[in-house]
This record gives structure tokens, C-alpha cells and sequence, in this order.
């Protein structure tokens, strides 16, 4: 029975992950002419819209020296660069990153999230900026102007390009050039080239501080403060902040390596497999209103040669935006130890959303197919836990009889026996009450796991006053009712612990609401609706199985006088 209703849930989850394998959104239509100077846009009625082409030199790993209409500007200036997820600004000053903006996430305000440290002192390097082992050059890189090759860019499909250049009149060259993909709105392709006197200098691309305000706000239920993540040998490593100081660098082959917080990520994707040396340093700021400041951890990546169209992610954890960019880059999401079960479950929930549109329906649907499939499982638990409590008053006479002895007296390994006996004789198995719960338990931690780290949630509107189903109910209903139904359950639910201890479990539900006050709001409406599935099904199955019968045990010294009345019988018609 147990092995069937296993394969049951494993099968319900194949059938989901599959038919998103087999079936997955068509892909975005490309344009006729990509990246080629001059060509069509189709959404523009057949005007000709110039669009910036990658150049040969960025594919081939060479690139040109900076023309000679290129060599200086007088002032800095901002490029604009948008697509669908993001609105970028770059600065010429340095071509580094000023501006990240996500328009699919709001901040605290209601606007759209900005990833860029808004807090971070003016002295730190912006994301992007070039840095040398030379300090003076690495100052010039930093405060020279750079010339763009384009005021503003909108990538709607295909791939743009946007390119910076240096010639700052002495013996300092530089370029950047920044890649952007429409299919990957959060993603970046650097190559950079930087020479002194015709001789290329090694390059350290800095990211600065990482990420957003460096502010852990305490209205949500998971926000941790930024820390070190990279991808290396096989596996995940996180750095805690205090644990910088001891280990600032970090060198080898990685699979990405930044910086990340509880929802979104910084990081250089390394596809080349190249060698790299990555530092991290922890970084302060005190800001008005704010006892514990602003915490960042700032970052550099150290290139063995020059990057060649180099793979940075700036955005949110969202597994399917990350797997676009690179497959372990995933890995930066942490599911925990049951994250085989986690990602079946989280795309579910992405699926059933496609349909229905909200992620509190979405996640008591599939709280309710869960359930479903689990159902065999719950209801022979119960059925085993009647069996028990039916006999328990002679499992309890039988411990009684054995309750003076001591637990290394030989005489009370006949209680066990006995014991044994009796389930025997009843049809009972003590395991089988336990064991069909135990094979749920992974689905309740996967479950968990997921709505703790699930991105979808953040922000994600319910009904009413639950705005955010990632933050806690702000009127604590839900966790109130999420309270009471469990009261409920746990009073229909059969028990064999004694009235003491049901008064005592009694406590539980208390214990559970309070501590589910501060949890995020999906996570409660999970619970609850999971209870109140329970005490729906545990009236199915007291419906199935009927009431308990009521035994009647014969006191211990009942049976005891018996027995030795019994023996002395024995006895006498032993010696006639």
C-alpha cells in the first residue's frame, strides 16, 4: 500500500515536470536582420531603425584600438539602456553601471527595485568599473570619460551592443564592451581590452558593493543581509560576513562566483571554465534612521587574461531566468537538502499560476492536490492509530503489571512479549500509525523550503489585507485561524497518550500560532488550509470506520488474584 501511494506522489510530480519539458512557451520570434547596421524593424511599419552591430572583433576576442573620432568628451553624461525586466544607466564616467532597475519588483515605496548599493560612500567603485594592478591607471580608468556608441539603447529582440572608448591623449586605451540579449533580460556580456603604451595590462573587473538598499528590513519574514556565494568543485559555498576578514580571496575554476541575498543575486557566470581570483570585502555604511547601518560586501573578479564576453547576472532567483543564463547558476537558489523535491514542486506552482493568475490560489490548489494524493496515505494512519487507542487499556494493564520492576530486571522483557502478543491477537502493527506519516514528512519540508526561497512570492497579492504573500499577515488572521483549526484537528485526531500528555499537546497549537505570527503569510495559508484538509478527512474517515468500540479491562489485582488462584489449582492437582 505505502509503495503504491509513493509511487503515486513521485508519478503526480514526473507528469508535471514532464508536460512543462514537452510543452514549454514558444519561444520569442526573431528578427529577420539581427545586429546588422541599418536593418528593418518590422514593429516600426518598415522604418529604418539603425541598431548598434556586435562587433567582429568582440567574437573573434581582438579588439580595435579606439578610432580617432573617438578619443575624448568634455563631460560625463547617462546611456539608457531598457528592455522588458530592467532599466539601466550607465555613466561615461568609467562606463561603469549607475542604475539597475528592476520593473517587475517594487521596493518598500512601490517602485521598481534598484539592485545598484544606494547607500554605498561616493569613494567605492561603481558596478563594472576597471581596475589595474597600477593605482594611477586604475584612478584614470575611474575618472576619465569614456565615449559611447549610442545615447540610449532598447533591446525589444535579438542582441544589442552597447561600446565604450578611452584614449585619454597620453599612453592609457581602454574599451568596454557590453553585450545585452533579449531572452536574457538580467544577464551582460563584458569584454573589455585595456593598454598602456601599446602593452596590455592585466584586468580586475570591480563590482563595488552588492546589493540594493544593505538594508535588512524587518518586515519581512526573509531579507538576510548580503553575503559572499560562489559555485566551485561541485558546491555551493556561502560566506558569512564575519567570516570575510579570514578569508577575503577566493581563487580556482567557478561556476559563477558574487554576491547574493535572500532573493536576488550578483554574480560573473563563468562558462569558459577559466581561472579566476575573486576578494571580497565587508563594507558599513551608517545611514539617518538607521541604528545598524547599511551591510554590503564588495567584490572584484581578477581575469588571467582579458574578458572576452564575460557572463555577469544582476537580477532576481528566479530558477527559470537563472537556468536561461547558465544551468548552475540555479544552484544559487538554496533549496536545501530536499531540493530534488523542491523544483518539481516549484514549477508546479508556476504552472498552476499560469492559469489561474494569483499565487495565494495557486498555492492552496496545489496545498489541495498534494493532500489528494496523499490522502491513502493520512487515512491509514489514522486507521492504525484507532487500532492502537482501542487497545490500549490492556496495552496500559499489562505496563502496569510490570511498572514496579526495574528496566535491567529480566522479568520485564516478558512485558514486551506480552505486549507483542497482544497486538498479534488484535491485528494491530505499532509501526503502521507512524510510518505512512513519516513518508509525508518530505513533501511538508519541501514544501517549506520552497515558499521560504520562492521569488514568485515576493510581493505577490492574496485577497484583501495580504498584500505579500512573503511577508507576515498584518492583521494575523490567518495565523489566528491557522491556530484553531489545528486545535481542531489535533482533538479528532486518535490519540494513545495519556489525558496528561493530551492536555499537554493541547499547548501545541498555541505554541504554533505564536511562533507563525512573523511567518510569511503563504507559508500560514499553507498550513491552514493543509488543517483544515485534515479535519475534512479525518470526518471521512470516522465516517468509514465508525465509532471506537468501548473495553473493559479487569483490574491488575483482579487478574492477579486470578492467576495465582489459577497457579495454586495447578498446583494442587499436580501433587493429587
Amino acid at each position: 500500500m505505502e509503495r503504491r501511494v509513493l509511487l503515486a506522489v513521485l508519478l503526480s510530480f514526473v507528469v508535471l515536470y514532464g508536460y512543462q519539458l514537452l510543452f514549454p512557451p514558444p519561444p520569442e520570434p526573431k528578427p529577420a536582420a539581427t545586429g546588422q547596421p541599418g536593418a528593418t524593424n518590422p514593429s516600426a511599419g518598415g522604418a529604418q531603425q539603425p541598431t548598434p552591430a556586435l562587433p567582429a572583433e568582440a567574437v573573434s576576442g581582438q579588439v580595435p584600438p579606439a578610432t580617432a573620432a573617438n578619443t575624448a568628451d568634455v563631460n560625463a553624461r547617462d546611456i539608457v539602456v531598457e528592455n522588458a525586466a530592467i532599466r539601466a544607466v550607465f555613466t561615461t564616467r568609467g562606463a561603469a553601471l549607475k542604475s539597475w532597475r528592476l520593473k517587475k519588483y517594487r521596493d518598500a515605496g512601490g517602485e521598481p527595485l534598484e539592485l545598484v548599493a544606494t547607500h554605498a560612500p561616493p569613494a567605492t567603485p561603481l558596478p563594472l568599473t576597471l581596475t589595474t594592478d597600477d593605482p594611477a591607471v586604475t584612478n584614470t580608468l575611474e575618472s576619465a570619460v569614456f565615449i559611447p556608441s549610442a545615447d540610449a539603447l532598447s533591446i525589444d529582440s535579438g542582441t544589442r551592443t552597447l561600446q565604450f572608448d578611452l584614449k585619454d591623449g597620453s599612453e592609457i586605451e581602454a574599451r568596454k564592451i557590453f553585450t545585452f540579449t533579449a531572452d536574457r533580460p538580467y544577464s551582460i556580456g563584458v569584454t573589455a581590452d585595456l593598454k598602456r603604451a601599446g602593452q596590455a595590462l592585466p584586468i580586475t573587473v570591480a563590482w563595488g558593493p552588492a546589493i540594493g538598499s544593505g538594508i535588512v528590513q524587518k518586515s519581512r519574514t526573509y531579507n538576510p543581509a548580503p553575503q559572499p556565494v560562489f559555485y566551485r568543485d561541485g558546491k555551493v559555498s556561502r560566506l558569512g560576513v564575519d567570516k570575510i576578514p579570514a578569508q577575503p580571496v577566493q581563487e580556482g575554476t567557478f561556476g559563477f562566483a558574487g554576491v547574493d541575498d535572500h532573493y536576488f543575486l550578483a554574480a560573473l557566470v563563468a562558462p569558459k571554465q577559466q581561472p579566476l581570483r575573486v576578494t571580497y570585502q565587508s563594507l558599513t555604511v551608517a545611514v539617518a534612521g538607521v541604528p545598524e547601518g547599511a551591510h554590503y560586501v564588495s567584490w572584484s573578479a581578477r581575469f588571467p587574461s582579458p574578458p572576452r564576453d564575460e557572463t555577469y547576472f544582476f537580477g532576481p532567483k528566479d530558477i527559470d531566468n537563472l537556468i536561461a543564463v547558465n544551468h548552475d547558476l540555479s544552484k544559487a537558489i538554496d533549496f536545501g537538502r530536499f531540493d530534488w523535491l523542491v523544483v518539481p514542486l516549484l514549477r508546479s506552482l508556476k504552472w498552476i499560476n499560469g492559469y489561474v493568475g494569483n499565487y495565494g490560489w495557486s498555492l492552496i490548489i496545489l496545498t489541495v492536490l498534494i493532500n489528494m494524493v496523499m490522502f491513502p496515505l493520512r487515512h491509514k494512519s489514522v486507521v492504525s492509530m484507532r487500532k492502537m487507542q482501542e487497545v490500549q487499556p490492556e496495552v496500559k494493564a499489562i505496563q502496569d503489571r510490570y511498572a514496579k520492576l526495574k528496566m535491567s530486571d529480566p522479568a520485564r522483557s516478558k512485558m514486551n512479549v506480552e505486549l507483542m502478543n497482544l497486538y498479534r491477537e488484535r491485528g494491530v502493527n505499532p509501526a503502521s500509525g507512524c510510518v505512512p506519516m513519516l513518508l509525508t514528512l518530505p513533501v511538508l519540508f519541501a514544501f517549506y523550503a520552497m515558499l521560504s526561497v520562492a521569488i514568485e512570492l515576493r510581493g505577490a497579492p492574496f485577497i484583501g489585507w495580504i498584500h505579500d504573500l512573503s511577508a507576515h499577515d498584518p492583521l494575523f488572521i490567518t495565523p489566528v485561524l491557522m491556530g484553531v483549526t489545528m486545535m481542531i484537528q489535533q482533538r479528532m485526531t486518535p490519540s494513545t497518550a495519556d489525558p496528561v500528555q493530551q492536555k499537554m499537546m493541547m499547548v501545541m497549537p498555541v505554541v504554533m500560532t505564536t511562533m507563525f505570527l512573523w511567518a510569511a503569510s503563504g507559508l500560514v495559508i499553507y498550513w491552514t488550509v493543509s488543517n483544515i484538509w485534515g479535519i475534512g478527512q479525518q470526518m471521512i474517515t470516522n465516517r468509514l470506520i465508525g465509532p471506537a468500540p468501548q473495553r473493559t479491562v479487569r483490574p491488575p489485582a483482579e487478574r492477579r488474584v486470578k492467576r495465582v488462584g489459577g497457579g495454586r489449582t495447578d498446583q494442587a492437582k499436580g501433587n493429587r
